[in-house]
């Protein structure tokens, strides 16, 4: 009789370790369904084997301590017997004697030792509830489903580092399978899938639309020919694969866009030492809620079809978007590729825009003509919305009627400083009062950025320097961190938080309250 009460340990599958049966098992499993498969599958599959396997092992430990007690059984002095439904407690048959009940009719009455004591229990009865097999309890230590949703993500972790240490399997567009499978591709499979991307004009194509196009060998299942060819494209230096978890498309590396391949120059940030324990809870709020890139936040994003982020100076400039802690689960992953190429969906017009996540350096590339035709300026509001077609994320420009407004202005200085000032710009997008920046004369900025970087400014002199700046834009000459931000990153790359340390730990700055900011006094006589 199988036992169905398999008790794990509490910490079974925290302390999981993957043994060389288990990886047998797994290249047996392989080997036999010719089917490649990523590490949640093989995850799976090794959870439920571990399972059955612990069941089995069970089961032969407690048949070797005795037959499986069953009253319809017969049973005989000095035989051993195991007891379901005793949670398997073990016992030996003292003495066999008749029962005598007229209303069971014949049956027999056992007397069983234990450790601790003695019991009867009859036997030779046909009609018996425990002739029944024991229904299990429920134990999520034994639940595939459950030890998947608790500990999937450590145990994939702990599978993945197994395999990339047996030479036997080989990973490819994130799928595994074995080495001895593979099937050759030669140079000149290799050269035409090279000419047939090209002619798509380098965009993105399928191993299917690939596969359709080059003489594959013949005889060779569907699934091992395409892993296969996956393979040979991954190792060859000049593709890249690009596609979105779950979708494998190939694009040539000289095709992409130097933005992807080169981190552009507005977005290059050199991290910073500072003290995080400095920032207090409201300084925390604002930094998750600036959507950074470079943001360490331990915000937990709210479940929602939509976010609205405002736009800052660096991506403006570089026709980009964040992938910021609160924004990152709207846009498409991959299970390898620190690129994945998709489709950004204009919610106005329905224009289709190419764009690429650059999941490495956390930013979304492609949206320069997209800001210029909405007329969006650094302040502007964008809203993310969820697709229902896989690959595709909406967009929306916040637009308005055009306008006069005064906002800020960015102006650069004839020494090649930069100042700020409040004039009457026409505006024709919602914008982030506090972060909103009109820049008339871009190329003036990045020579203003270049004088800087070449300078080797400290931080804290550069901030100095614009909170004076805005500090004039105000009856108050106060300034809030969020126009720090905004305005500072506009010649210097920082994230939120190395710039709220150094406000709320240098003398040279006071906070009024409420994020607000104002030089020390002693600085005060220096404008």
């Amino acid at each position: 009789m199988p036992n169905t009460h398999l008790k794990l340990e509490a910490d079974y599958w925290l302390n999981f370790v993957v043994t060389k049966r288990d990886i047998d098992f797994l290249q047996n499993y392989l080997f036999e369904t010719e089917i490649p498969l990523p590490e949640r599958d093989m995850t799976r599959l090794l959870v439920e084997e571990r399972i059955r396997y612990e069941r089995e092992a069970l089961a032969k430990q407690q048949k070797g301590d005795g037959a499986v007690f069953l009253p319809k059984e017969s049973y005989k002095k000095g035989q051993k017997l195991v007891f379901p439904a005793l949670n398997w407690r073990k016992g030996e048959v003292l003495s066999v004697r008749p029962g005598n009940n007229p209303e069971l009719g014949a049956f027999d009455v056992l007397e069983v030792a234990f450790e601790d004591a003695t019991r009867l229990f009859a036997a030779s009865l046909p009609e018996h509830k425990l002739n029944n097999p024991v229904e299990e309890a429920p134990n999520p230590e034994a639940d595939p489903h459950t030890i998947l949703e608790q500990y999937g993500d450590e145990l994939i972790k702990k599978l993945e580092m197994a395999l990339l240490a047996d030479e036997s399997l080989i990973r490819s567009a994130g799928q595994w399978f074995p080495r001895a499978l593979i099937v050759d591709m030669n140079e000149g499979h290799l050269n035409l899938a090279e000419a047939v991307v090209e002619m798509a004009g380098g965009e993105p194509l399928s191993i299917v639309s690939l596969m359709e196009q080059i003489d594959v060998p013949d005889g060779v299942s569907r699934n091992l020919l395409e892993f296969s060819l996956n393979y040979a494209l991954q190792e060859d230096g000049r593709f890249d694969e690009v596609g979105p978890a779950g979708e494998i498309l190939w694009c040539l590396k000289r095709l992409e866009p130097e933005e992807v391949q080169q981190v552009p120059a507005t977005l290059k940030y050199a991290p910073l030492d500072y003290d995080r324990s400095v920032l207090t809870e409201q300084m925390l709020d604002l930094e998750y809620q600036l959507d950074d890139e470079f943001s360490e936040t331990d915000h937990k994003p709210a479940k929602a079809n939509e976010v609205t982020i405002t736009l800052t100076y660096p991506h403006w400039r570089a026709g980009t978007l964040p992938v910021s802690p609160r924004v990152r689960r709207f846009f498409p992953t991959a299970y390898e590729s620190s690129l994945v190429r998709f489709i950004l969906v204009d919610d106005k017009t329905g224009e289709q825009i190419p764009a690429w996540v650059v999941r490495e350096h956390g930013y979304v590339y492609g949206l320069k003509a997209w800001f210029e035709k909405n007329k969006l300026i650094p302040g502007a509001q964008v809203v993310i919305r969820r697709s229902k077609i896989a690959g595709q994320v909406i967009l929306e420009a916040k637009t308005r009627k055009a306008a006069k407004d005064w906002v800020r202005t960015v102006l650069t200085g004839s020494d090649g400083g930069i100042v700020f000032a409040l004039l009457r710009q026409e505006v024709a997008c919602e914008y982030h009062d506090r972060m909103v920046a009109v820049v008339p004369d871009v190329n003036g900025i990045d020579l203003a950025v270049a004088q800087m970087a070449k300078s080797r400014q400290p931080l804290e002199k550069i901030v100095k320097n614009i909170l004076r700046e805005l500090s004039k834009l105000t009856p108050q000459g106060h300034v809030h961190a969020e126009e720090l931000y905004s305005a500072v990153n506009i010649l210097r790359r920082i994230p939120p938080a190395p710039l709220l340390a150094l406000l709320a730990s240098s003398k040279e700055f006071n906070h009024i309250g409420d994020l607000y900011f104002r030089l020390a006094e002693s600085n005060q006589d220096q404008e």
